[in-house]
């Protein structure tokens, strides 16, 4: 058995797995695409992504498990299709796009829609989003998560304006990336992406994954919405300024 054995990588690492657990919590959910490019520091983004997909699959399961009875039916069946569209032209575009490029494209898309809510806030009178833009932008989800696994800015510029209750907001959403996370596994595998190095390295990394969504699960029962959602966009700034500092 071989796993990465370079300490720098682990000062990253094990961070950037615990925030992801805790995004899967449905606690801090932007935080979550911080993760490949913390890894990225110290292997490449390619290598970044592949590390975090058993990662991805384990918090995942275990969000299921917490969010089970919660999630918005009828929403999940709109939402799904279309990620998963967003994933096949991951797949089609992979070896035509840079993760750096992408990156970029989310990050700035991220930082536009928190300067929005800042400038001109949803009124509690507002309709929701239309679904023709709600489509385009679960596509980008889906495909900015097969690319970088960093699909939450696009879905939360979507679901978060529909004003969801926070454990119907969390628990659907932990539906959807399992979907979308078990779906790219294939690609990955078609793509060269998985390795026996990496996944043993990913094994190594997964109770800080487990304790991340246990932390973030803690967290939000004791929190009001208000905060919820306060602490949600600091995560999409955070990320969002990160991706965006990375493409340059």
């Amino acid at each position: 058995m071989t796993i990465i054995s370079d300490p720098w990588f682990y000062a990253a690492a094990i961070p950037a797995v615990f925030l992801t657990g805790l995004s899967k919590s449905g606690f801090a959910t932007g935080i979550g695409a911080l993760s490949v490019p913390l890894l990225a520091l110290t292997i490449s983004v390619p290598q970044a992504a592949a590390v975090m997909m058993p990662l991805l699959l384990l918090a995942d399961l275990i969000g299921l498990r917490m969010f089970r009875r919660d999630y918005d039916k009828k929403l999940l069946r709109f939402i799904l299709p279309f990620g998963l569209l967003g994933v096949v032209i991951g797949t089609l575009l992979f070896k035509l796009m840079s993760a750096h490029l992408v990156a970029g494209c989310v990050g700035v898309f991220t930082l536009l829609f928190l300067a929005q809510q800042l400038f001109f806030p949803p009124k509690a009178s507002s309709n929701p989003p239309p679904r023709w833009l709600g489509a385009i932008l679960v596509t980008l989800s889906g495909f900015t998560s097969f690319i970088a696994h960093a699909g939450a800015p696009p879905m939360n510029a979507y679901a978060l304006p529909l004003k969801l209750k926070p454990m119907v907001f969390a628990a659907t959403l932990a539906y959807f990336y399992f979907f979308i996370n078990l779906s790219k596994w294939i690609p990955y595998a078609y793509l060269g992406l998985l390795d026996l190095r990496n996944f043993w390295t990913a094994c190594l990394l997964m109770p800080f994954a487990g304790f991340g969504v246990w932390a973030g699960r803690k967290m939000a029962e004791r929190m009001s919405p208000k905060m919820f959602y306060r602490l949600i966009y600091v995560g999409m700034f955070l990320s969002g300024s990160k991706l965006l500092w990375d493409a340059f």
